[in-house]
């Protein structure tokens, strides 16, 4: 079996997400070489082929051009898989790899199980296995799903690949988006609310911890979608990514979406009723509780000490 990673550049940085792309290849037990539109200057540590197309003739962002690359490097690797992070360069060039090779595409995969395909269904409350029907099958991997215990080693054999012409599209840059509300992001003291708060209402006694702590509060994708708290405070993979010195989850299940956007945290305290609650694996303290019942008990005792 052979896979054949597709690592990014952006900004002429090479982006960590490759480990993932590393540690799916490995369970999936293929031989894997990568792809890349980069720079000879910073290398992915992988001890494996790199086709390397140079990104200052083809450019970072050229769907047209950097399909014609992949689908040259694929025509001489023959692989079973082409992995791709679920990001918006994987978003963009995924379905068109896919759809020139009339193969199967996978999106969002957040786990193999018995050699299957997991992704995340109903708004990531259910998941279910896939398995491709074609020879070649296009792969997507969520955010933060996949990664290596250690950071990997090695050089690779590099290979460049000469551009074959530019698309119609001209990349002009990186536009920052517009911040809105509190950036979650510089917050060293973070509590969050899920599904277990129950209500709306509820919301305010996380609001009241995070004010006792000195810090702010955010929330689970299902707080956000039920509009209980504004899109800006969300965390997770299609909110914002933090990493405070104390992150407290309360009533969060723990979503692989909600862990990728905060697992980077120093210190992480869950309250949930259910011990066996994913986040549970994260947290560094779980306490099984009735948050509702558990919260204001604490932000009473932070209050007067």
């Amino acid at each position: 079996m052979k896979a054949l990673l597709v690592a990014e550049y952006r900004d002429g940085q090479l982006l960590g997400s490759y480990q993932e792309l590393i540690d799916f290849g490995g369970q999936l037990g293929a031989e894997c070489a990568m792809f890349a539109v980069g720079s000879k200057d910073t290398l992915p540590a992988f001890d494996g082929t790199l086709y390397l197309a140079d990104v200052s003739q083809v450019g970072e962002f050229d769907p047209d051009a950097h399909k014609q690359l992949l689908l040259g490097v694929i025509e001489q690797e023959q692989p079973d898989y082409i992995v791709f992070s679920h990001s918006s360069y994987g978003w963009d060039l995924a379905p068109r790899v896919a759809f020139s090779l009339k193969a199967s595409q996978i999106s969002e995969v957040v786990e193999i199980s018995d050699g299957t395909m997991v992704v995340p269904v109903c708004n990531a409350k259910l998941r279910r296995q896939v398995k491709p029907n074609t020879p070649i099958t296009v792969v997507t991997l969520q955010a933060g799903a996949f990664g290596l215990a250690e950071p990997p080693t090695g050089s690779p054999e590099v290979k460049e690949v000469a551009a074959v012409g530019c698309g119609p599209i001209s990349f002009t840059g990186y536009e920052e988006a517009e911040a809105g509300g509190v950036d979650l992001s510089k917050s060293e003291v973070i509590v969050s609310a899920g599904r277990g708060v129950g209500k709306p209402e509820n919301v305010a006694i996380i609001e009241d911890l995070a004010k006792a702590l000195g810090g702010d509060y955010g929330a689970s994708r299902p707080v956000v979608d039920s509009e209980w708290v504004e899109h800006n405070r969300q965390v997770g993979t299609t909110g914002q990514t933090v990493s405070p010195k104390l992150y407290v989850a309360c009533g969060i299940s723990g979503a692989i979406q909600h862990l990728a956007g905060m697992k980077k945290s120093e210190f992480i305290v869950a309250v949930n009723t259910d011990k066996d609650a994913p986040i549970g694996e994260a947290a560094d303290v779980l306490v099984v509780a009735d948050l509702k019942q558990f919260i204001p008990v604490l932000t009473e005792k932070i209050k007067g000490g």
